[in-house]
This record gives C-alpha cells, structure tokens and sequence, in this order.
C-alpha cells in the first residue's frame, strides 16, 4: 500500500482527530506495519523503519503529509501547552486497502484512538522491535516478527 493511501485511510477513519499529530501518525504506522508483519509475513508500507531517540521513526510519513496538497497540518496546542502539528485531509481520493490490511489497519486504529499519549507510548515501546533492539538501528520487522513468533 502506498504511505499517502495508508495516511488518508487513518486520518479519514481516526474518530479523534484532534489526537492524530504527526508523531501519533508515524507511530501507528509503525504499529501497522508490525502487525502486518506478524500476520502475514510482511509490512504495509515499503517503509525502512529506523529505531531513534523517541521510538520507530522516518521522516517519509512527515514529507509526504507536506507535500502531499490532499493534506493539510494544522498547529494547535498539546494538553501541556506545547505545539504539536494535527493532520487533516482536505481532498478524499484516496486509494482503499485490500481487506486483509483494512482488517489490520482498522484494528491498530480500534486499539489505539482512544489511548492517552502516554498509553500510547508505552504500547509502541512495549512492542518486540523496540523492546530487543538498540536504538540507532534499523528495525527489519519481517525478521523481528518471525524472531518474536518462536519464542
């Protein structure tokens, strides 16, 4: 599936928008992604995913949601009073998922909407990934998934 497909498809069906910032929306791909790779062998996206210093992270995701003018970011205020970056979708013509990723896709959204952001946190960093690997590395996901399903 495509990232800007993937992104309309969450921020279309994410029923607290106001929660969908940019670091929310590249974790939950990330999410996506894991799951998939659990479940099928094999990622969403095509997305290398990279372990920094505030969990799974690439750039692509906030690259895309720029220069893609079927999106827009809105600034406004955490509940701390920080600035964080919402994402809207101003035109819908986005390509669908097939059912088995709307299937994971729907449930990674379903099981994370209504998380605070430090519930929601702590299910990224929780996950098999970023609990066994260093940070700086790559996370190749397919193989961590298959590492996970034998132990």
């Amino acid at each position: 599936m495509q990232i800007d497909d993937l992104i309309g498809y969450i921020v279309k069906h994410y029923s607290k928008k106001d929660d969908l910032s940019k670091a929310r929306l590249n974790k939950i791909i990330y999410l996506i992604d894991w799951k998939s790779s659990i479940d099928r062998e094999k990622q969403i996206t095509d997305i290398e995913w990279f372990f920094n210093n505030y969990g799974p992270y690439v750039s692509e995701i906030e690259l895309m949601v720029m220069v893609d003018p079927r999106f827009k970011i809105e600034t406004t205020q955490n509940y701390y009073g920080s600035e964080k970056n919402i994402i809207r979708v101003i035109e819908n013509n986005f390509n669908e998922p097939n059912p088995d990723e709307k299937n994971i896709i729907d449930l990674v959204i379903e099981v994370t909407q209504n998380l605070s952001w430090s519930q929601f946190i702590n299910a990224v960093y929780s996950t098999y990934p970023i609990k066994n690997s260093m940070k700086g590395s790559m996370l190749d996901l397919v193989s961590l998934a298959k590492e996970y399903k034998s132990e």
